[in-house]
């Protein structure tokens, strides 16, 4: 798949790079090889599933202090990349938008 196109009749289409939407459709334990929808039902235990795995990547992020360190948080390649929470915030809004109205949300179709 060359990106991931999520559609849904409440939102305009979302588009997400392969290595970023595959991620997110395993946290929420969705095959991201083919087709697939999220139905309304499904989207309150989404949203929590993107929290909880925001909430441990950002936990992974955390520096060790140490005490010989200055206190200055530049830490190279970190700070050049997009966090998860950054980048699942559009897919955590189509999914509470789409829960309200009540009407699925489908990729690869």
């Amino acid at each position: 798949m060359s990106v991931y196109r999520f559609k849904s009749r409440e939102t305009g289409d979302l588009v997400m790079l392969p290595q970023h939407g595959k991620r997110l459709l395993e946290i929420l334990g969705k095959d991201p090889s083919g087709p697939g929808v999220i139905q309304p039902a499904e989207m309150t235990g989404a949203v929590a599933a993107i929290r909880a795995a925001v909430a441990q990547d950002e936990a992974q992020r955390q520096p060790q202090k140490t005490a010989d360190d200055d206190g200055d948080d530049n830490d190279g390649a970190s700070s050049d990349e997009v966090s998860l929470r950054l980048r699942s915030a559009p897919f955590i809004e189509m999914l509470q938008r789409c829960e309200q109205a009540g009407v699925d949300i489908v990729w690869g179709v």
